[in-house]
């Protein structure tokens, strides 16, 4: 069963129901000018340099893996519309060249001693627990005046960004040195975004993106006659479930120690028994076993966590439905639209399977305080 694609119309409410000229003239009324002048003038950069990758193939102006990656590519968004019902457009279609491997530099921060996110807030998208700069200088120092209020801070690379569907997202050359597998994940999980967006909502709509980006590579992978392409992923999504899992039985223990009251030394303690904790989890692939080493700070683990929160809801909603991922992906876009609540809306959807009354670590930052996305309506990975 493939979803049927609404109207236009009513793609453009679910996105805010702006055009992108009074969107960006919200945003200059939001923030700092100079801020969304450069983000603009860095996106037209990509923008202006797309070519679309029939193009590209036909001109013969790329090596032989690079020709296979774009064709994967090209097949990858055939399967996003066609079995999955994705809103497609013009998204992925072209090939926008790029110096850095790190297109966006996104900043995020949390309280020391609680586990609730800084945000930034943004006409239409409200609320974001993260910030991105094209420029990694101004990420630094917009993380070290955070580090001087007292919070903790992380300044990550994000290798792509989605428009959600305002306009028609290039494929950019560094994301061709990804894998095979972890490529069409990427597609599939920025295409979720063109399609549906939830508005200060971020952990339930990255969630949900890690949920078709992985589904769908594995479904896309297994209709290629690829078994071992899909069992890699298949294997990594096994770890990012059992992952998801950890954090929603972890941190509700660290919120509990920070409430009771903790020292430095004390919070340092806690956050390596977690880290032993998930390296005494039995786990499939390499994918997460950094997180047993690095050094942790609130920020990070709740950064973190925005991508991995009740992902077993999503597996499951995908049980009562026999397997039918098409079904899944329109059933759970219809649920979670116009609601306060996403993940409640979605998990009457799988009744019977112990999820239902789940409930997100902090229902404050599980909603406008987890939502939306930076750089005015950009979203980074």
């Amino acid at each position: 069963m493939v979803p049927q694609r609404k109207p236009e119309a009513e793609r453009r409410r679910r996105r805010g129901g702006v055009p992108p000229a009074v969107l960006l003239a919200a945003l200059l009324a939001g923030c700092s000018p100079a801020y969304v002048l450069r983000a603009g003038y860095e996106e037209a950069r990509i923008l202006w340099r797309r070519q679309p990758i029939e193009q590209v193939l036909a001109a013969g102006a790329v090596d032989a893996g690079e020709r296979t990656k774009l064709e994967l590519v090209l097949a990858a968004r055939d399967f996003a519309g066609r079995q999955l019902g994705l809103r497609t457009g013009g998204s992925y279609a072209s090939l926008s060249r790029n110096d850095d491997a790190a297109v966006v530099h996104v900043v995020s921060a949390a309280e020391r001693f609680r586990l609730q996110p800084y945000t930034w807030w943004f006409p239409v998208v409200g609320r974001v627990p993260y910030k991105g700069f094209f420029d990694p200088v101004r990420a630094r120092r917009e993380a070290a005046r955070l580090e001087a209020e007292g919070y903790d801070t992380w300044v990550r690379p994000a290798g792509g960004f989605s428009t959600l569907g305002w306009f028609d997202d290039p494929l950019l050359t560094s994301q061709l040195r990804l894998g095979r597998e972890d490529l069409v994940n990427l597609v599939l999980h920025e295409l979720l975004h063109t399609t549906s967006y939830t508005p200060g909502q971020a952990a339930f709509s990255e969630s949900f993106a890690s949920f078709v980006g992985f589904r769908g590579a594995m479904a896309f992978f297994t209709g290629r006659g690829e078994a071992d392409a899909a069992g890699r992923v298949a294997d990594e999504w096994h770890d990012a479930v059992a992952f998801s899992q950890f954090l929603g039985r972890a941190l509700p223990r660290l919120e509990a120690a920070y409430a009771a009251g903790v020292t430095v030394d004390e919070r340092s303690r806690l956050f390596a028994t977690l880290q032993r904790d998930w390296a005494a989890v039995p786990q499939r692939t390499d994918r997460y076993r950094g997180f047993a080493e690095r050094t942790l700070n609130n920020a990070i683990v709740l950064q973190i966590r925005v991508y991995h929160e009740r992902l077993d809801l999503f597996d499951a909603i995908l049980a009562a439905r026999d397997g039918d991922l098409a079904a899944t992906l329109q059933a759970v876009i219809e649920a979670s639209e116009g609601v306060a609540d996403p993940f409640a809306a979605v998990a009457v959807l799988a009744p019977g399977s112990g999820l239902e009354a789940a409930q997100p670590l902090d229902a404050e930052t599980a909603g406008d305080e987890e939502g939306g996305r930076a750089q005015g309506g950009r979203e980074q990975e």
